[in-house]
């Protein structure tokens, strides 16, 4: 008996002691994560690896980001690139796929890979999967670790950050929650905390000029072809046939225009601007009949708002404007394709800065043109009989998501803010034009940028404009200085996800694979930076990099 009653003191007390934190909001965690995309995932694994108090703040009700929110596709470049908890990530999810109840729609010997996500049989891991399944590996690896995560959670952007000597004291929510930390990581895909924090950071393209690159700005279609070979396929590729009339009233521009054509464009050639490249949700489809839900018809479907997509199709486009990749259990990721796709181009500008109330509305309008695109591809007569019967057949998954309608909540974020600190990474890097000496991590996908904007041409026919497609020179470093702001801004916190990086050269950086390695990097300066009692940047190089190697992150 006595022996009974020892061992329950000692349970007590132990569960006493891992709650302090929470019962003593006085005391300050060793790290608050903000931000519970993969790159927070990442940061507070590390942090509680170290042996530090960390505490993960979802502003959503599901954590993951885009990894759980339907890109399964994984975008990876050079497989060997990635280290430490984000090859984990993945090694965990084949971990997950060779057990044989995981799969319930079809038999593990009938799915088929394909391209740069294609898992050969000796592979430690496997780069396809479906959202739930992406979110079961997160949820056993924060369980397996003990991390703290608070759900819906938002940070008070207008008076929430407190701030001392140039230091984050705490960040308070819009619930009234305070977290007090000695580091902080801002790991959200808006970059909320860094903005409300005071640091410097841009929004849209730069010009060429402001870093001697060439694939940023503004390239109209009609004049790519005489910049670069690079540049001629990016103004063909996800666009228009030639000869789609973009007013209302074919041939009479005193009719107005069609819906999403911006007619103050296309800009300069080079020149920077204020816009976004397009978002879009990654939508998780199935042709299962047990487990499909077909296309509806949404509400208020205005069929002028695809008019552009059914004259596309009568100027001679013949294809389904997709990328229907396979996932798992006869499932896809299924991505923009062509010049009426996916993206909602031109509609997202000023969601890296608006309210939450402001971007949940525009959520929403993203929400409902992708509902309409897919009914109108499976049902509309102006549609070809083959294009509706193959696009019928699909629809959103029962299992997925956990709505009625089978629809995510988490839109793509492909950009937003981007912070500026001392060092900015940019085209010449990712050619390597130039090498830094302090990586943290290493990117190798293509310097990649979808379309921003759509216009008229000279010509009187509407194109897209803004997509890059350019090659890296081999899997680049990404500098240490690019995820710290600059001393006189911040000295306690890192920014991951919204790093310091131009328009074109965060093209290749922000994939979730590199964003994962780069939260895992930024845990482990923040808690250098604990130990060594000084700010981030006196961070010792040499300490930061033997540490990382340790933890098999992968830096050249």
């Amino acid at each position: 008996m006595r022996s009974l009653l020892t061992h329950l003191f000692f349970v007590v007390v132990l569960a006493f002691c891992m709650s302090c934190h929470q019962a003593d909001k006085s005391v300050p965690f060793d790290l608050v994560v903000y931000g519970s995309t993969s790159s927070g995932i990442a940061a507070a694994i590390q942090a509680d690896r170290m042996n530090k108090s960390v505490i993960l703040i979802s502003p959503d009700s599901r954590i993951g980001g885009l990894t759980t929110g339907g890109l399964g596709q994984t975008d990876i470049g050079n497989k060997q690139a990635i280290g430490g908890i984000s090859r984990e990530f993945y090694q965990n999810i084949r971990t997950y796929y060779h057990k044989p109840e995981n799969w319930k729609w079809q038999e593990k010997s009938d799915y088929k890979d394909g391209g740069q996500t294609r898992t050969a049989e000796n592979e430690d891991a496997m780069w396809t999967f479906e959202p739930s399944a992406a979110l079961k590996v997160y949820q056993q690896m924060l369980e397996e670790h003990n991390i703290d995560i608070r759900y819906d959670q938002r940070l008070d952007r207008q008076t929430g950050v407190k701030k001392e000597n140039g230091n984050i004291i705490s960040i308070k929510m819009e619930s009234g929650e305070e977290y007090l930390g000695k580091m902080f990581i801002d790991a959200t895909y808006e970059g909320d905390l860094m903005a409300a924090a005071g640091v410097s950071y841009t929004v849209g393209r730069e010009s060429n000029d402001t870093y001697g690159e060439n694939l940023n700005g503004v390239q109209p279609n009609d004049t790519s072809r005489t910049l670069t070979g690079i540049l001629s396929i990016n103004g063909e590729h996800h666009n228009f046939v030639d000869g789609v009339d973009p007013y209302v009233v074919k041939g009479d521009s005193a009719s107005g225009v069609l819906p999403f054509i911006d007619t103050s464009g296309p800009g300069t050639p080079g020149e920077g601007d204020r816009r976004v490249q397009a978002y879009c949700f990654r939508l998780c489809l199935t042709d299962h009949p047990e487990n499909r839900i077909p296309f509806s018809k949404p509400d208020n479907y205005n069929e002028l708002n695809y008019e552009l997509l059914f004259r596309n199709y009568e100027a001679g486009f013949n294809d389904i404007p997709w990328i229907n990749s396979s996932m798992p259990n006869r499932k896809t990721d299924t991505n923009n394709k062509d010049g009426f796709s996916m993206d909602f181009v031109g509609q997202n500008y000023s969601y890296p800065e608006a309210s939450y109330e402001e971007r949940e509305k525009i959520k929403v309008a993203h929400r409902k043109y992708q509902q309409g695109l897919m009914w109108s591809l499976a049902y509309h007569p102006r549609i070809p009989a083959d294009i509706r019967d193959e696009v019928s057949r699909w629809g959103t998954c029962k299992d997925e998501f956990q709505r009625e309608d089978g629809w995510q909540l988490q839109l793509y974020i492909r950009e937003a803010r981007r912070m500026i600190s001392e060092l900015v990474i940019t085209q010449k890097h990712c050619e390597r034009l130039k090498v830094v000496d302090d990586p943290v991590g290493l990117a190798a996908y293509g310097m990649d940028s979808h379309n921003t904007q759509r216009y008229i041409t000279k010509e009187g026919y509407v194109k897209n404009e803004g997509n890059v497609e350019a090659p890296v020179a081999s899997p680049f470093p990404i500098s240490y200085r690019s995820i710290i702001p600059k001393r006189s801004e911040c000295k306690n916190l890192v920014v991951p996800v919204c790093l310091s990086a131009s328009h074109i050269a965060f093209g290749s950086i922000r994939m979730e694979p590199v964003f994962m390695v780069l939260g895992q990097s930024a845990a482990t300066a923040a808690i250098v930076a604990i130990n060594s009692n000084v700010p981030l940047q006196d961070v010792d190089y040499e300490v930061l990099k033997e540490q990382l190697i340790k933890d098999k992150q992968r830096l050249q």
